[in-house]
């Protein structure tokens, strides 16, 4: 049936639901063991964007410390995340890092580096007030290309 715009306008939304069902399917979403409202990380395409992750162990309990074990423990949990998706930390291309207190930055970057030990990804740092008092978050999306 026509609209109102005629046949041609048919066509066009037609063409937008087709393509808004294929970019659907092209997104996969992987949920969190947490009861929290949002996903672990999302696929779309070729990219994957991991939420960003605070110091926790393997059992969701916050990782309290110096820096260095705050980021060892969020960069473990990410390369877990990451693994659900069949990446790692070779696969990141873009990181934002959220420190408590600018002044951790050079600890910080002694524990960040001993993950990415060359081409190291794009990446922002900045000081913010973070969730539970922790002193790091990071969040990194990762290129995973044609992979299934």
């Amino acid at each position: 049936m026509p609209t109102p715009c005629g046949r041609a306008g048919y066509a066009e939304i037609f063409f937008i639901d087709r393509y808004r069902e294929r970019a659907m399917s092209a997104i996969t979403r992987y949920p969190g063991s947490l009861p929290l409202p949002f996903s672990r990380a999302t696929r779309a395409g070729g990219f994957l964007f991991l939420s960003g992750q605070i110091p926790m162990d393997a059992d969701g309990q916050v990782v309290r410390g110096a820096i260095g074990e705050q980021t060892h423990a969020a960069i473990a949990r990410i390369k877990e995340t990451l693994a659900l998706a069949g990446a790692g930390l070779d696969d990141v291309v873009r990181v934002t890092v959220w420190l408590s207190d600018l002044a951790l930055f050079a600890d910080f970057n002694e524990a960040y580096r001993s993950h990415f030990t060359q081409d190291f990804p794009s990446r922002s740092t900045v000081q913010a007030r973070l969730a539970m008092d922790v002193d790091v978050e990071i969040e990194v999306q990762a290129w995973v290309g044609g992979q299934a």
